[in-house]
């Protein structure tokens, strides 16, 4: 039974490995849980007591050697995937500004001339206005 509560107490600790500020924590208890275990599998054995200490804090650098290079390829993956999303809203950009250039539009001022009139009893003096006519592959539109 004592090996089934020292296994569930390795366990809990192995699941703080993650986390860099319980790094001495988990070291610390998963020598200690190491040394328990050995002392129950050698019957009191001083060496083997030693030796399994020293295995659990291996294991527990073990642990935070490979949370930490995941860690560190997830961050490069996300830089990587950042880096291509730019290229690629540069690229849009630039295929933008070729198909604004490249387009056969055509824009037209006509002069339009409106007298002096009277409408609801206000007078408007004379004045030049222009009407746009903008016309795209062959359509006209105002």
């Amino acid at each position: 039974m004592k090996i089934i509560d020292s296994m569930f107490h390795l366990a809990l600790v192995s699941l703080l490995a993650g986390c860099a500020a319980t790094r001495p924590i988990s070291d610390v208890a998963m020598g200690a849980g190491g040394a328990a275990l050995a002392n129950e599998l050698s019957h009191g054995n001083p060496a083997a007591i030693a030796g399994g200490a020293a295995g659990g804090v291996l294991l527990s650098e073990g642990l935070h050697y490979a949370a930490k290079r995941e860690c560190e390829k997830a961050y490069l993956s996300g830089y990587d995937k950042g880096r291509s999303d730019a290229v690629k809203q540069q690229y849009w950009l630039y295929v933008d500004l070729q198909r604004v250039r490249n387009r056969t539009d055509r824009v037209r001022l006509y002069e339009v001339r409106l007298p002096e009139q009277e409408i609801d009893g206000a007078i408007f003096k004379p004045t030049t206005k222009y009407l746009r006519i903008e016309e795209q592959a062959g359509t006209a539109r105002t």
